[in-house]
């Protein structure tokens, strides 16, 4: 009798752990992650609504296309379910725009052509007239490990920017306080 229950106490231990081994949770999630950074869809760490606390510096833009309270479409895709979504204008500002690709402070790969940090969120920019290939320091917090963080400009334009609130076309929760789409990435509704 004892050797039986010595038979089964060891083929359950063997099954036991055949069965760990076949379902390791942490290597499904890095190949989830994995498999989402390879189609440019990783927003880890993007922080989808805003407070709506804009940079003291920042001018309402004079003649927006786009008045706050209106709505339109927005044509950008920079996170899934942007394209397509009806937006609230929730503020309008002139200013320059850029696209950067920086290291996040907080660790992990260089995050390329983040759209869209404006001339207010760099630190020291003052009136210096930033372009491509300039070495800044970010002040932005529209993702983790931005803020501090060493960029190189890849991209500028003088354009309005718009804080938009907007439900993704995808569904989900409304976004609110998103910062920033251009007036070119919104059309009328």
């Amino acid at each position: 009798m004892r050797i039986k229950s010595s038979i089964f106490a060891v083929s359950l231990l063997a099954l036991s752990l055949t069965l760990g081994a076949c379902s390791n949770d942490n290597g499904d999630m890095k190949m989830d992650k994995q498999e989402m950074k390879d189609e440019g869809m990783n927003h880890e760490g993007m922080m989808h609504s805003g407070s709506g606390e804009v940079p003291k510096d920042l001018k309402k833009a004079e003649n927006p296309k786009y008045e706050v309270g209106s709505e339109a479409i927005i044509e950008a895709d920079h996170m899934k379910g942007m394209k397509g979504a009806k937006a609230k204008i929730a503020g309008a500002f002139d200013t320059n725009a850029f696209v950067v690709t920086y290291t996040p402070t907080s660790g992990g790969d260089p995050v390329k052509n983040h759209k869209w940090v404006i001339k207010e969120e760099i630190q020291d920019a003052g009136n210096k007239e930033l372009k491509k290939g300039d070495k800044v320091t970010l002040n932005a917090d529209h993702m983790k490990g931005m803020k501090g963080a060493s960029a190189v400009i890849e991209s500028a334009e003088k354009t309005t920017v718009y804080m938009v609130d907007y439900t993704p076309a995808t569904g989900g929760d409304t976004v609110k306080n998103h910062k920033w789409v251009t007036e070119s990435e919104l059309q009328p509704e």
